[in-house]
């Protein structure tokens, strides 16, 4: 049997009290499940925390803090972890951002916008300010370093396997001037071809589809269930319920059925970006 994976304290708050409640939890013989009992979360969501992938929410610092009889460390804590893992990102999104860069996989559903890992600094600066045009400079260059930072997970050598589908809006429908647009179509193409990571388009004839109510994206690991994250202007959710989870994926999955083939859709979004460099762009 593999030797278990003992989490980083070192690397961020997140971590050091995950590795902290690991410690605890051991020293008092108590196993994922005897900790998680009573308490409203499920043992992956404690075995997240543990490798410093989630923060702990009140109510669960709250048990464990009684359940282990740590005194309020838990409570007092776990609001220092959650500032240390904002860094530019919203609140609802906090988890997710620390989550992709422990998964396995990732597939993200994108109507609406290009997905965030594959965008480039004008098309993140762009998308901020049209959808929080009240935000300082100074936050909105913050929250666009935030996700830049993200993309970074592409030069790792472990990063995940990821396929994205993508409305065709999103390549015909400009967001940005034609030169930017060349840049950001580019952009997706090289991602997608240099990571071995596969791309598709559903066409805007397709007409009626799976998850047409919105963004979604499928997170897996390599030792904890699959994760679900929905999205809206401004709100997001975690969805780890087994039941809801199977179901989100099957509609993934015929998603991707009627969508067009990896190569073709490349070859979409590379033709896009010459006829924005040669002012051909069809609209």
């Amino acid at each position: 049997m593999p030797s278990r994976k003992e989490p980083d304290a070192s690397a961020n708050v997140p971590s050091f009290y995950g590795a902290e409640l690991r410690y605890k939890r051991e020293a008092a013989g108590l196993t994922l499940e005897q900790l998680a009992d009573g308490s409203f979360r499920g043992i992956p969501f404690l075995s997240q925390i543990e490798r410093g992938e989630r923060r702990m929410p009140l109510d669960l610092a709250q048990h464990v803090d009684e359940k282990l009889g740590t005194d309020g460390f838990f409570e007092r804590r776990c609001e220092d972890a959650r500032k240390a893992k904002q860094s530019g990102h919203a609140e609802y999104f906090v988890d997710v951002a620390e989550m992709e860069r422990h998964a396995e996989s990732i597939e993200d559903w994108a109507p609406t916008l290009i997905p965030g890992l594959l965008q480039t600094e004008a098309y993140v600066r762009k998308v901020i300010q049209s959808g929080a045009p009240w935000l300082r400079p100074a936050d909105v260059e913050k929250q666009v370093q935030a996700r830049l930072e993200r993309a970074k997970l592409w030069e790792c050598e472990d990063r995940p396997a990821f396929w994205g589908v993508l409305h065709e809006s999103l390549i015909r429908n400009p967001l940005l001037p034609p030169g930017e647009m060349a840049e950001q179509s580019d952009h997706i193409a090289h991602v997608v071809r240099s990571t071995q990571s596969v791309l598709q388009i559903l066409p805007e004839t397709a007409g009626a589809h799976p998850l047409m109510m919105g963004v979604i994206k499928v997170m897996t690991f390599p030792d904890a269930p699959p994760v679900i994250y929905i999205e809206s202007q401004h709100s997001g959710q975690l969805i780890d319920y087994p039941a809801l989870v199977k179901d989100y994926r099957r509609s993934y999955d015929l998603l991707r059925a009627a969508a067009l083939p990896p190569e073709t859709s490349l070859a979409m979004i590379e033709q896009a970006a010459k006829g924005y460099r040669n002012g051909k762009h069809r609209a």
